[in-house]
């Protein structure tokens, strides 16, 4: 179980709470998309990804991006327990999806900067650390299928 200090939840709830999912989801998985373009090959169905303009203006990228964020909304709302807030995710994610678990790392790298690039002057050392262990924590219950 991981311990979280009262300013790391107060940090991460006031993080999540004043995100325009709409914008920073779609920004994010885009980043992820264009960055590692590896990663496109668990989005064939998304249609036209061949470069950055595309991958930028496609609405399935725009809306599994907002999907992600609402999922890390259930991990905020859930602190203390996130292996099993993540499990069916895990599940899924792992047997039928097959995504190589290395890619929840990525995403989150990813978020972590379109955060930062949001945030400005407000994305301390402090804001940043505790984003990074909360989410840590998520890639970690996200990976626990693959164990």
């Amino acid at each position: 179980m991981v311990e979280w200090t009262e300013c790391e939840r107060a940090t991460i709830k006031d993080i999540f709470a004043k995100l325009d999912y709409d914008s920073v989801g779609p920004a994010a998985l885009s980043r992820c998309l264009i960055v590692y373009p590896w990663t496109q090959r668990y989005f064939g169905n998304f249609g036209n990804l061949y470069n950055a303009a595309a991958i930028m203006g496609n609405p399935n990228v725009a809306k599994h991006g907002t999907i992600i964020l609402h999922g890390l909304d259930r991990g905020v709302k859930n602190m203390d327990n996130m292996k099993d807030t993540y499990a069916e995710l895990s599940v899924l994610h792992s047997e039928k999806l097959h995504v190589d678990p290395d890619n929840f790392k990525l995403i989150s790298d990813c978020l972590t900067i379109v955060v930062a690039s949001r945030m400005g002057k407000a994305f301390t050392g402090e804001v940043q650390a505790a984003l990074q262990k909360f989410l840590a924590v998520v890639v970690s219950s996200l990976g626990r299928q693959y164990h």
